[in-house]
This record gives C-alpha cells, structure tokens and sequence, in this order.
C-alpha cells in the first residue's frame, strides 16, 4: 500500500508542479511583482492537488507571532515540503538558498526571479557579506527574510548545529526572528521516494527581538525550535 500511494502521490505531485510552472513560465518576462503573483498561483494550485488528489494536507498555527514589516523567518528544514509552501505561509519571502539550485530548469528560473537570495557556500565569507546585502534590500522592501539555520535538511528527530548566516542577519538588519518548526518529515521523508497521507503542522513560534547579544539570540532561537519540532514530531 504504502508504494502504491507513493507512486501515485509522486506521479500527481510532480506532474501538477511541471505543468503549472510550465504553463505560469510566461509571467517570468514580467516585473517581479506580477512573477510573485504567479509563483503563489502555482504553489497554490499544487497545493490543492496535495491535498485534495494526493492526501498530504498542512496546517499553520500561531500565525499572531508575525510581526508587521520585514522580519527573518528561521525555519526547520526536515522535507522538500516546506519549500513548496514558505510562498505561502509568508508573503513574498526572499529565501536563502543554494546557488546551485537555480540551475534547476524552470523551478530554479522561478527562484531567481522571485527575488531569493542565492549564496555561493563555496566563497566562505564573501558568501555572508553578499547574503547581508541581498537581504537589506529586501528588508527595505518590508519582505521576510526565511533562512533554514541547518543549512540542510535534517531528519525528524535529529539536529545540526545552527550556522553563522542566521546570527550575521540578525546582527546586521537588526529585526525580529520568528522562529518555524514543523514535522513534515513524519509524512515526506529526507530523500526518500516513499510518501504517507495526513496533516502536517507547522507553527511559527513567538518572535526573538531585535537588539540580542549574538549568543543569547542563538540559544533561545536554537531552544525554541529545537523543543517546539520535538513536540510536533510526536502527534
């Protein structure tokens, strides 16, 4: 059974993602906040197919912890799930993510785009640097900043340390830190083709303020997320 809902959710799932991006790929040529708007038609509509055809569902609590104007989202990272759905639990976010992935033919254009912030994790430093400026502009644009402070995705149940990209943006914009947790690795497993049907939850948990010492702000953001996923990993 659990093959068979696989393949079928797969084969929906990708499908439903090829086709819209497809068929939404001409708003690309477009100024960028009509290219967000088609990225949300996407994502939503895939969304739809998720959870009506394929049996995956989402919820969101908490969503009174987000404060008005731009603020860094930091987000577990247990699935590709959740990148299918930052677009729509947040309004236009520019996402921290890995160069290499805008190469992916159309997904990747979508991701340019948009407006993310791609970072070259090779170039140590100048990595930070170019990160903190893309993110300023988008801060100025009253946009969340979401970074996934693990720098990978981990799965249900385990954690790797926090990495200095969360704590340089923190320093710099000098706004608040919502931080995500979620357990959508209980239905969509870390690089695994096999899928199971239900609800994942995802909730934003109450902001860290602006103005922290470094250290305090990764203690209590590592805290908070870290015990928050734990909780969720058990429902």
């Amino acid at each position: 059974m659990s093959l068979l809902y696989s393949i079928w959710f797969n084969t929906f799932f990708y499908a439903a993602n090829l086709v819209l991006s497809t068929a939404l790929a001409w708003t690309l040529i477009l100024p960028r906040r009509y290219i967000v708007i088609g990225v949300y038609i996407w994502l939503r509509s895939v969304a739809w197919v998720e959870s009506h055809i394929c049996g995956i569902r989402y919820k969101v609590i908490g969503r009174k912890n987000l404060p008005k104007g731009a603020f860094i989202l930091a987000s577990k990272h247990q699935s590709e799930w959740e990148t299918f759905k930052i677009h729509l639990i947040v309004k236009d976010p520019a996402i921290v993510l890995k160069q290499e992935l805008l190469k992916i033919p159309l997904i990747g254009w979508w991701m340019k785009y948009s407006g993310s912030i791609p970072i070259n994790r090779s170039t140590g430093a100048r990595s930070i640097l170019e990160m903190v400026t893309a993110a300023r502009k988008a801060a100025a644009e009253k946009r969340p900043i979401v970074i996934f402070p693990e720098g990978t995705r981990v799965a249900v149940g385990q954690t790797r340390p926090y990495k200095s990209g969360i704590a340089a943006l923190y320093q710099d914009l000098n706004i608040p830190v919502v931080p995500m947790a979620l357990n959508s690795g209980l239905l969509w497993p870390k690089n695994s083709f096999f899928k199971k049907p239900g609800t994942i939850t995802v909730e934003l948990l109450p902001p860290i303020p602006p103005g922290l010492p470094r250290d305090e702000m990764m203690k209590r953001l590592h805290d908070s997320m870290e015990d928050a996923a734990q909780k969720l990993a058990k429902r």
